[in-house]
């Protein structure tokens, strides 16, 4: 490390995480290339000053000794994790050799770039999606995060964004459906927090567990997981039952309110109560609170569509506000995201002049059968055979974990992987290029759950010979004879032409400014104009066969759609592969700080279950289904129905007794009607492991 200087500065940055919350950050540099402490910036309103403890410790991440700093060869067995250093210029060529040998076999699309978000950059984060459309090669369809809710959200509003989150503070009622922002977005709490501190504010919370958001909650409803659709449609039988639905308002602004309500006749509070686990006491006092509050605000998450039935229960979900008319209110209505409120053209930095539609997109969550050659997911394609990974660690974060080992172990597969750390993915590569993290590099973001694009500048010099995607894809393309303009400019060239392409000012006055607010008037936030449907309408009746292809299956009006992955005597138990508070996917999941605090790979069991198991707390229990068994200790949680389990955080698979981790019981079965990642729609069985024979 170069010296420290004499007077550390504080400067401007940018969470690039997987979150929502996009937080306004306050870096400070110590020298070159060190920091010291991250602290939010109390100049942005939405982040307030305040971050997640994982973030706020990250000199732990940022110079952990164990990032990677030079370019790395396999010299051993695929997944051993043995390697030699080789220069830079001779991992670029050994990757564009591997990738044109490929091509010349079976063509691009041979060639599968894959990604997601362990960045959120606009540009660092989605420069493979130009590389892959400049080359010809595979597309990838996104399918392991948002999918499901953004189809269930898109069905009836059109695009995706709502009511603006500060409007928190001034509701009267916030419900918290299917998150856990005490955990994942710290901002909602700042907001919730002030609504009942200062308005005696209700929180509600909808969730299959006890979180920690649901613990500090006037009230929790424990719902059997993929049910939420009938809790809201028992809600919308009360809401009209009871006179508190706006007709007024939905026949202004709603496509079939008199099919919605002769629909919902048979959908009482006592079907929702067998569906749901709920008392029917339960669901008629909600649906009452709910009725009776004007500034009632709905933080919709997304735990509760990664389900095979999650697009059905969002669109359910998103229904509630349009039948009482609060989106005419302040501190009322919902949002889930604003993904399509900034507008920002990407354009150059995804190489849309170069995109061909024809060319298969792949689906990112089943890599695992992709890579083991099932026909249904090659989409009638050859096989892949050269791979480059960029922010992403399938081997642990993609369901069926043994499928994806047992892809990437295939002799014939070559597979590069851009990473920061060494990872369970990096262990199968041939190729390993280090990873810039994001204080060593420049990028763009927008805020999905706030208003707020900013720039990220560059703040310390990278680790050893790290580079950023943009470097990477770049200096791979031009060795691989492609001319396209994206791969001879540097990131703040593409983020300057970006922005002012959108019509915001350049990246140098955004830097300066810190951020641009793309806050939404108040009457086109709440859809007041009319929603973004060619009818201007909200739509209790989509049309699923624009949202994806399996809409045959999906309910005409909203429903319990009862397609998920139900107990069975066989496998009595509901498993939720929750996130944990101190890791983020399977980030941070190296940091001393966040080991210490989740401890180890947990099954919170509830105590009735646990005794009729023989078990206590600590003891080893397994989990089992067709796709495989995975082994944890077990801890006794009153927080769950009886029989729901409840496993946190994607640990690193070395944790586990078995070498596998919590993915090898998730699903690569799509969900319905345009595919999307099922993580908490599992069955298992439960057996004492010491009760298991070796």
């Amino acid at each position: 490390m170069a010296p420290l200087d004499q007077d550390p500065v504080w400067l401007r940055s940018v969470c690039p995480h997987d979150c929502p919350s996009t937080c306004a950050l306050e870096v400070e540099k110590l020298g070159p290339d060190q920091i010291g402490k991250v602290r939010g910036n109390a100049l942005n309103d939405y982040t307030s000053g305040v971050i997640c403890a994982k973030v706020a410790a990250y000199r732990e991440r940022v110079h952990h000794p164990d990032r990677l700093t030079q370019p790395l060869r396999r010299i051993g067995t695929k997944g051993d994790g043995n390697f030699q250093p080789l220069s830079w210029d001779d991992a670029i060529d050994e990757v564009a050799e591997a990738f044109q040998k490929a091509e010349q076999k079976y063509g691009p699309e041979t060639v599968w770039p894959y990604h997601f978000a362990g960045t959120m950059g606009l540009v660092q984060r989605d420069v493979i999606h130009g590389f892959r459309h400049a080359l010809g090669y595979s597309r990838e369809d996104e399918t392991i995060c948002v999918a499901t809710a953004v189809a269930g959200w898109m069905a009836g509003h059109g695009k995706v964004w709502g009511a603006d989150p500060r409007e928190m503070q001034v509701s009267d009622m916030i419900v918290v459906w299917g998150g856990n922002p005490v955990a994942t977005q710290v901002n909602v709490m700042t907001h919730i927090t002030k609504a009942r501190k200062e308005r005696g504010a209700k929180l509600y919370v909808i969730d299959p567990y006890r979180t920690p958001t649901a613990a500090l909650a006037d009230v929790h409803l424990c719902l059997q997981p993929g049910t939420d659709g009938a809790l809201a449609c028992a809600m919308m039988h009360v809401l009209f039952r009871d006179g508190y639905a706006d007709h007024e308002y939905m026949a202004r602004y709603t496509d079939v309110p008199a099919e919605l309500e002769a629909h919902l006749q048979t959908k009482t509070p006592a079907w929702a109560a067998a569906i749901t686990g709920l008392s029917v006491a339960e669901i008629e006092d909600f649906a009452k609170a709910y009725g009776q509050t004007e500034r009632a605000f709905i933080r919709v998450g997304y735990g509760f569509t990664r389900s095979r039935n999650g697009t059905a229960n969002m669109h359910a979900v998103s229904c509630l506000p349009a039948v009482t008319g609060n989106w005419r209110h302040k501190g009322g209505g919902a949002l889930h995201t604003n993904r399509n409120m900034f507008g920002v053209d990407q354009s150059l930095v995804r190489a849309i002049d170069c995109l061909d539609t024809s060319k298969r997109a792949l689906d990112m969550s089943r890599i695992g059968r992709v890579l083991l050659n099932e026909p249904e997911s090659l989409l009638g394609g050859p096989p892949v055979t050269a791979m480059i990974m960029q922010n992403i660690n399938p081997v642990e974060v993609a369901p069926e974990t043994h499928r994806v080992i047992e892809g990437l172990r295939r002799d014939d597969l070559f597979v590069c992987v851009h990473e920061q750390l060494p990872t369970a993915t990096t262990a199968f590569a041939d190729i390993v290029l280090p990873a810039t993290m994001f204080l060593e590099h420049d990028d763009l973001y927008q805020g999905s759950g706030h208003m707020y694009l900013q720039v990220g500048r560059k703040i310390i010099e990278p680790l050893g010979e790290a580079r950023s995607n943009v470097q990477v894809l770049s200096a791979l393309a031009r060795r691989l004879g492609c001319d396209h303009e994206l791969f001879t400019l540097d990131a703040w060239e593409i983020i300057d032409r970006s922005l002012r392409a959108s019509g915001y000012p350049g990246a140098d006055d955004v830097a300066e400014a810190g951020w641009v607010d793309c806050t939404l008037p108040f009457d086109d936030a709440h859809f007041l104009n009319g929603f973004p449907n060619p009818d201007g309408k909200f739509h209790f009746k989509p049309d699923w066969s624009k949202i994806g292809s399996d809409f045959e299956t999906m309910p005409t009006l909203p429903d319990h759609m009862a397609v998920i992955d139900a107990a069975t005597p066989e496998k009595p138990y509901r498993l939720v592969a929750a996130p944990a508070r101190r890791f983020l996917n399977t980030s941070f999941t190296e940091t001393p700080t966040s080991i210490k605090k989740e401890h180890r790979p947990t099954a919170l069991i509830h105590p009735d279950t646990l005794g009729k198991l023989g078990l206590t707390d600590g003891d080893e229990v397994t989990l089992g289904n067709d796709l495989g068994a995975v082994s944890v200790h077990a801890k006794s949680f009153d927080g769950v129905q009886a029989d729901v389990v409840i496993v946190e955080g994607i640990w690193p698979n070395r944790y586990f007794k078995d070498g596998v981790g919590i993915n090898a019981l998730t699903s690569a079965d799509r969900a319905y009607p345009n595919g999307g990642a099922v993580f908490h729609d599992t069955a298992v069985w439960m057996r004492p492991t010491a009760d298991i024979a070796p």
